[in-house]
C-alpha cells in the first residue's frame, strides 16, 4: 500500500483488526478515509472486486490480507474476509516439497503479484505461474529458498492452512 494512500487508513484498519471477517459500513470507511466514496462504489459491484492491479483500493484490503466477500448495497455494507487457504504440505528430509497452492498461498500472504514474487526469488514471473499452474513444480534447491522466504514472510506453510 503506497504511503499517503487514500485507501491507506482503511488498508491499516484492516490490518490491525486481526479478524477472520469484518464488516464495514460505507459510512465507516469513508469516516477512516476522512473522503467520500466514488459514486461507483455504492453503484458498481466491479468496483469491490478483488483484483491486484489497477485498483488502489483492492490493494487496500489485499494487501491487508482480505477480499471483498460480500457487498450489500441496499445497506450499504460491505464484509472483507480472510481467504481460507487449503494445500498439502508435501515433506522429503527436512525440506517442503512447494507445490502451486502454496506458492499462491504464500504470493497472497506477502500480498505480492506473480512479478514480485519472482522477483524476490531471483526467477521469471513466467517460472512463477508455471509453478501456480503446476506445469513445474520447483527444484529442490528453490524449495529450500522458498522455506527461507515463507520464514521471513512468517508463512506457516507446515500445516494446512
Amino acid at each position: 500500500m503506497k504511503e499517503g494512500s487514500k485507501y491507506q487508513a482503511l488498508h491499516e484498519h484492516l490490518r490491525r483488526s486481526g479478524r477472520e471477517a469484518l464488516t464495514l459500513s460505507f459510512t465507516q470507511i469513508e469516516s477512516l478515509m476522512g473522503a467520500k466514496l466514488p459514486p461507483s462504489a455504492r453503484e458498481a459491484r466491479a468496483w469491490w472486486s478483488n483484483r491486484s492491479h489497477g485498483a488502489l483500493q483492492a490493494s487496500a484490503w489485499m494487501e491487508a490480507g482480505y477480499q471483498v466477500d460480500e457487498v450489500d448495497f441496499d445497506s450499504e455494507r460491505v464484509t472483507f474476509r480472510k481467504p481460507i487457504l487449503r494445500y498439502k504440505v508435501r515433506r522429503e528430509g527436512d525440506t517442503v516439497l512447494w507445490n502451486g497452492d502454496m506458492i499462491r498461498a504464500l504470493r497472497a500472504h506477502m500480498g505480492l503479484n506473480q512479478a514480485q514474487l519472482a522477483e524476490t526469488l531471483g526467477v521469471r514471473q513466467q517460472t512463477v505461474s508455471e509453478w501456480e499452474t503446476g506445469l513445474y513444480e520447483p527444484s529442490r534447491a528453490t524449495s529450500k529458498y522458498l522455506m527461507l522466504v515463507a520464514e521471513r514472510a512468517d508463512f506457516n506453510y507446515g500445516e494446512e492452512g
